[in-house]
């Protein structure tokens, strides 16, 4: 179950069963759908990315709090939106890149970040927040932007090098109840899974 937790952190991933996002989708509505998992007052002046290709992106719209968002991926079945820190974003960052030039692996990318962060190249906040939904694509009405079915949200909070003796977190938790996962490492964080 951790690994496939893992995997939704900001990386859009395929599920069973769901359907492309159709398009064209308008700006508006990927904006829309992008804030989506953040709290209402968040959401207006959050920055939005959008993916230009698999593991690319270009600003969609600027903004001048403290939230960056990627809107949904039209290149990766079904709905994802994820909402990280502003700070959060050199490590975001560095992770597209990497895999846009064929690091896919997620081992392999994370050595390289941690590496980078160790050297200094990469900053790190000491606590950054991250909030995140998937579901199918039939979960959102794409002419409105409305969420009309069902998502999963997760909720993290990174606090990079954090373990479990520091945090006083378990490493596996119960459903719905915080744990700490990648302890000891730049992307240690306390994950917040409301339902399972």
């Amino acid at each position: 179950m951790r690994l496939a937790l893992l995997t939704l952190l900001v990386l859009p991933t395929a599920v069973a069963a769901q359907t492309a996002t159709p398009a064209p989708v308008t700006d508006a509505v990927l904006i829309r759908t992008a804030v989506h998992p953040l709290p209402d007052e968040l959401r207006e002046d959050a920055t939005v990315l959008r993916w230009t290709a698999r593991w690319e992106t270009a600003p969609l719209r600027p903004g001048s709090g403290a939230m960056v968002c990627l809107a949904d991926n039209p290149f990766v079945e079904g709905y994802h939106a994820a909402c990280y820190h502003r700070d959060l974003e050199p490590y975001m960052a560095r992770g597209r890149a990497l895999r846009a030039a064929g690091t896919t692996n997620r081992t392999a990318v994370d050595s390289i970040r941690y590496a980078e962060v160790a050297a200094g190249v990469i900053p790190m906040p000491t606590m950054a927040a991250l909030w995140q939904v998937t579901g199918d694509a039939s979960s959102v009405d794409w002419a409105t932007g409305e969420i009309v079915g069902p998502v999963r949200p997760l909720y993290v909070i990174y606090i990079p090098g954090a373990t479990a003796m520091s945090t006083g977190l378990p490493l596996m938790g119960a459903q719905g109840t915080p744990w700490l996962m990648s302890p000891g490492t730049p992307s240690a964080h306390i994950m917040f899974v409301p339902s399972m």
